[in-house]
């Protein structure tokens, strides 16, 4: 996805930033809930490339890395 459609598309997205993220910032991703699909990106480069994955694909992403799987 080249720049001038990213910003199209996140334009309309609020966009979440990790709870894990520190007050110093550092390196992290924020997601946007859209209504067909889970945007991505990278929270130091809002206006570069977004990852987009199905609402499945995100669950079963999220149900992989969850901290009560980890043991």
């Amino acid at each position: 996805m080249n720049n001038a459609e990213s910003s199209t598309v996140a334009s309309g997205l609020a966009w979440f930033k990790s709870s894990y993220s520190g007050a110093e910032g550092g390196d992290c991703v924020e997601v946007a809930d859209g209504t067909a699909a889970v945007h991505v990106r990278d929270s130091k480069v809002a206006a570069g490339p977004i990852l987009t994955v199905s609402r499945e694909a995100w669950a079963g992403f999220v149900g992989l890395v969850s901290p009560e799987r980890r043991v």
